[in-house]
């Protein structure tokens, strides 16, 4: 089987950040991030993988009766979590481009919700990191690139879509990502 380990690109928005199967920070541990915006000032990105099983309508009033009542949250990060940011992708035919729509206004986004093939999702907070951090953790080997464009992000939740993508990435990872977070249960 040939490893598909990659280089990872000089900046990184709108590419797929998956934890180190040893990181157990609890914010990041078996996380999969999707970067917006990745420049010299920093990095700023959603955690996709994190499901608060609730909609929209279920955490404000205010989108009870309107189209974007049904939209799944998540957790998307540590920082500012009180911050709802709404977010939608999709592939594009024929060449699967990925595009992303990031930080959506309310119209845009029910708006592309009525769109078929469009995924629109919320989050509570983000996760950042400030001038070369991410970098400084890309050399200590914290996280592993992927494109987003090469998996189905909606065919799992939870740990399972990191354990999925980190897995296609090589398969030492991949036995390291079915490990039990408690050895003692191995």
């Amino acid at each position: 089987m040939t490893k598909r380990r990659r280089t990872p690109p000089a900046r990184l928005a709108g590419q797929l950040l998956l934890a180190h199967p040893v990181l157990r920070d609890g914010n990041f541990s078996r996380s999969v991030v999707l970067l917006s915006a990745h420049d010299d000032e920093g990095a700023f990105g959603v955690v996709i993988n994190r499901p608060l099983s609730r909609t929209l309508a279920e955490v404000s009033p205010d989108f009870a009766l309107g189209p974007l009542a049904a939209v799944p949250v998540y957790r998307g990060g540590p920082v500012e979590e009180e911050k709802l940011i709404l977010a939608a992708w999709r592939w594009l035919a024929p060449a699967g481009d990925f595009e992303l729509h990031f930080g959506l206004e309310l119209d845009r986004a029910a708006e592309l919700v009525a769109e078929p093939g469009v995924t629109v999702r919320a989050f509570l907070g983000y996760a950042g990191w400030g001038s070369g951090q991410l970098e400084n953790e890309m050399r200590q080997h914290t996280w592993f690139v992927a494109g987003p464009a090469d998996y189905n992000l909606g065919a799992q939740e939870g740990p399972a879509l990191w354990r999925m993508i980190l897995g296609s990435l090589d398969p030492e990872l991949k036995l390291l990502a079915d490990e039990p977070d408690d050895p003692a249960r191995n």
